[in-house]
């Protein structure tokens, strides 16, 4: 019972886990964040494996998900330092970006209540757009705070996932050794209780 319980939660925590990848996913193709496209992507996969082994009893591949959420659970963090601003780290800089593209955060200029002011291009500036921004006003919250809860949440549901996973694993080896201790280690298996030695059945009977 209490295995059917925490398998059921697992797989609820992986499905809000694809549902909140995909939609990170999302804005960060909007933003042009190749880091975090990457990482979303192999996220993505492992927890479609870790969704599977639990639905089909592989401890290997819900093995695999434990690890997995750990690391996400650093890269979380990471991303949480990028833009605060800690440890060295600079939410202005193109790291996110591998230095392909000056893009940021698609938040920076799309939050909520944010209002973004443009101007045609200048006589004689060349630039490769037709217009550029002055600045964006009136957010409601600074893009980087939303990073952070976009972030913080996955920690979150990342912990869970960890904590249900190593317990699903643990019950279903639980229950795997239960079984080989029933059908594999008795030296004298049921079959062979009833059988009789072979000279006792031929022996003559004397009145």
């Amino acid at each position: 019972m209490g295995c059917c319980s925490g398998r059921c939660t697992l797989i609820f925590i992986c499905t809000l886990q694809l549902v909140l990848a995909l939609e990170r996913q999302v804005f960060d193709f909007l933003g042009y964040q190749w880091a975090p496209i990457l990482a979303n992507f192999f996220h993505i996969i492992i927890v479609i494996l870790g969704l599977f082994g639990t639905i089909q009893y592989r401890p290997r591949y819900i093995v695999v998900y434990t690890v997995w959420a750990a690391l996400w659970v650093a890269w979380n963090v990471f991303i949480i330092c990028f833009y605060l601003d800690v440890g060295g780290l600079s939410k202005d800089s193109d790291l996110l970006t591998f230095n392909i593209s000056a893009h940021h955060s698609w938040w920076s200029e799309h939050g909520p209540g944010c209002v973004r002011r443009e101007m045609p291009q200048a006589p004689g500036v060349r630039t490769t757009e037709s217009h550029s921004y002055i600045t964006v006003m009136g957010c409601l919250m600074d893009y980087q705070y939303i990073e952070v809860v976009h972030s913080g949440t996955q920690i979150l549901v990342a912990l869970l996932g960890f904590v249900y996973a190593c317990y699903v694993v643990s019950a279903i080896t639980e229950e795997e050794d239960s079984f080989d201790f029933i059908g594999g280690f008795d030296p004298f298996p049921l079959y062979h209780v009833n059988e009789k030695p072979s000279h006792l059945l031929l022996k003559p009977m004397y009145l």
